[in-house]
């Protein structure tokens, strides 16, 4: 991002600024009309790509180069035809209506600009994947084979992608222009108030002191900032620059230090209550309440970070590390007097299990975020404070709005082409109409996808390609959604393009993809729980209360199997082949028949008695 001094900075803190008191405005009193608000979100945003990303990443230039202005200026010009002429656009009967002449071009230049600000700031791989199915829909009947396409002529194609809501306009950037705008300016409030840094706070005076406190303070506070943040690498360097410095003084190899940083990190964008922009688009996709997403994301996460932590503690133990002194960290007392800063977060889960729309509910969260810093005079928020609370939070949207606009042209070309269908076509006769192969199929996609995507993209594309096989093999689309959704985000953390680990390898100073394995190893149970809840609704809470209560005891025992085979410790270490029956066991767990889960849990518990037991016994 180019660092602007001077004029022009102050003219982008009003642009942006006044982006957010829009956004806020439209969440108080009512969006306008679904494509309008897209639009107008979208022409808000564009300009703002080319003055504040150089056209070469990495660029340390202070001044804006005369192309640039061009290029926003220019891609004002679609957005403020379509807000201008908006009822005849919305009066026109596609497929009928012809397009004009202006909108072909204007149509043409929105494709242009928007990939040119895909590669900018998401980078090369969203913007060829945009640019080839924009491209497939007109030359798509010139592929060979299965890939051979319908012929559309070029006014068909730029209208699908500018002049409906099915194209850019489609709903991962309403998502984009509604929920993930107010709770990234919720985000704002939260870091200005004060209450992003009591959540370091909390998470150091009730972990710092065990064995490996350090990176138990980081999968607790990242657990905690993560879900607001919803982004793996932002969290990596918000939280990492801290905790990933403490796990190495205390002992911790570099390598295991950025591992344990990816891993908490990459699980906040599956930890409620906001689970970043993609859990917004999943209840859009699915026209379900948003907190129904959350009750079904619930008992992953805590299982994920649950075996995360174990994990953490084991090493501590098998290495022999302490953890911090007290006096390096904030009391128990003081963390606790400071409690009532959690009340906008606690307050925020209330309402949406309430059944608050997103939207009202994170205003109300941001008016409860300022009456609480009213409360800390070091963090007392005036004028001036939130203006910089709705300014922080507005500037980060550049990422998810783009990316949501250029998946968009996916969405509308597998919409209109029927590649969806192809797709299914080719992975029915991979899988050979056997579930479980189809599962790794679309969980091989959505990695790939994930590996040079941001989340949110990576998700709307698995979701787009992979959803409808798996709901046509009959898993529950929730279900569905979740699988593709969780493995577009451990992506983060699996080699050979592991984006949270390499952000974490170049804090700690070390291999990035040693790294990268390492915490493929802490997060194993994220590459497991979704073929559960694909074939166990109980692990999703959608079971009955019988079917609930099961997955929940069977996940706590895999927690503890998987822990064990992972670290190869108990109280001691111990030997391979007992690793393989804690692994085996815990496998077990995961089975949708309650007697093998029982089974599960039993045989855990035997192996944790008989081998803990058989290592005190060498030890005397």
């Amino acid at each position: 991002m180019r660092k602007l001094s001077g004029p022009i900075e102050k003219i982008i803190y009003f642009y942006v600024l006044a982006m957010g008191l829009f956004h806020l405005y439209t969440a108080v009193f009512g969006t306008y009309e679904a494509y309008l608000q897209r639009m107008i979100h979208l022409t808000w945003v564009l300009p703002m790509v080319f003055v504040l990303y150089p056209a070469k990443r990495g660029s340390e230039s202070h001044s804006i180069p005369w192309y640039d202005w061009i290029l926003a200026l220019v891609s004002i010009l679609p957005g403020l035809y379509g807000i201008l002429m908006y009822e005849d656009i919305t009066m026109r009967i596609i497929q009928v209506d012809p397009v004009t002449t202006a909108q072909l071009i204007l149509g043409m230049i929105l494709l242009f600009v928007l990939l040119e600000a895909t590669r900018r700031i998401v980078g090369w791989p969203l913007a060829i994947i945009a640019g080839f199915f924009a491209g497939y829909m007109y030359f798509g009947h010139f592929m060979p084979g299965i890939l051979k396409g319908l012929s559309f002529t070029l006014p068909e194609v730029i209208e699908e992608i500018y002049l409906t809501d099915e194209g850019v306009f489609s709903i991962p950037l309403g998502v984009s222009a509604t929920f993930v705008m107010i709770f990234l300016i919720f985000g704002g409030f939260l870091e200005k108030s004060g209450i992003g840094e009591y959540f370091m706070e909390f998470a150091q005076a009730f972990t710092g002191t065990t064995p490996g406190g350090p990176a138990k303070i980081a999968v607790v506070s990242s657990a905690l900032f993560g879900s607001i943040s919803g982004a793996a690498v932002a969290n990596v360097y918000g939280t990492g620059t801290f905790t990933i410095p403490l796990m190495k003084r205390i002992g911790y190899p570099p390598f295991f230090a950025g591992a344990v940083e990816a891993v908490a990190s990459s699980g906040g964008q599956i930890m409620p209550p906001i689970m970043g922009a993609g859990a917004f688009i999943m209840a859009s996709l699915l026209g379900i309440q948003y907190r129904q997403v959350m009750i079904a994301a619930i008992l992953p996460a805590l299982l994920y970070y649950g075996a995360v932590l174990l994990m953490v503690h084991l090493g501590a133990l098998k290495n022999n590390l302490q953890g911090l002194s007290e006096k390096d960290l904030p009391s128990k007392a003081k963390a606790m007097r400071d409690i009532y800063k959690m009340i906008p977060i606690a307050g925020l889960v209330y309402l949406l299990l309430k059944g608050y729309t997103p939207m009202l509910a994170a205003v109300i969260g941001i008016v409860m975020a300022w009456i609480i810093s009213l409360l800390d005079k070091n963090n007392r928020m005036g004028p001036r404070a939130i203006c910089d609370a709705i300014y922080t939070g507005a500037k980060n949207i550049p990422v998810v709005c783009i990316a949501c606009a250029a998946a968009g042209i996916v969405v509308g070309s597998v919409a209109l082409t029927g590649f969806g269908f192809k797709f299914v076509g080719m992975v029915f006769s991979f899988a050979r109409d056997i579930p479980f192969i189809a599962l790794i199929l679309i969980m091989l996609v959505s990695l790939v996808l994930g590996m040079g995507l941001p989340t949110t993209g990576a998700y709307i594309l698995a979701a787009a390609l992979g959803v409808p096989v798996l709901v046509k093999l009959g898993f529950a689309p929730l279900a569905a959604h979740m699988f593709v959704f969780y493995f577009a985000i451990i992506s983060n953390i699996t080699p050979p393009v592991a984006l949270a680990a390499y952000a974490a390898s170049s804090i700690a100073g070390s291999d990035p993809n040693k790294t990268g394995f390492a915490a493929m190893r802490l997060g194993i149970l994220a590459f497991v729980v979704p073929f559960a809840f694909c074939y166990d609704k109980g692990f999703i809470l959608g079971a009955g209360m019988l079917g609930n209560t099961a997955a929940i005891f069977s996940g706590i025992f895999a927690i503890f199997a998987m822990g064990f085979a992972m670290m190869t410790f108990i109280k001691g270490p111990i030997k391979q082949w007992q690793r393989l029956v804690f692994a085996a066991s815990g496998l077990l767990c995961f089975s949708p028949l309650l007697s093998i889960k029982f089974l599960g849990m039993a045989s855990v518990t035997g192996a944790y008695f008989l081998f803990r037991n058989g290592y005190s016994r060498r030890s005397d």
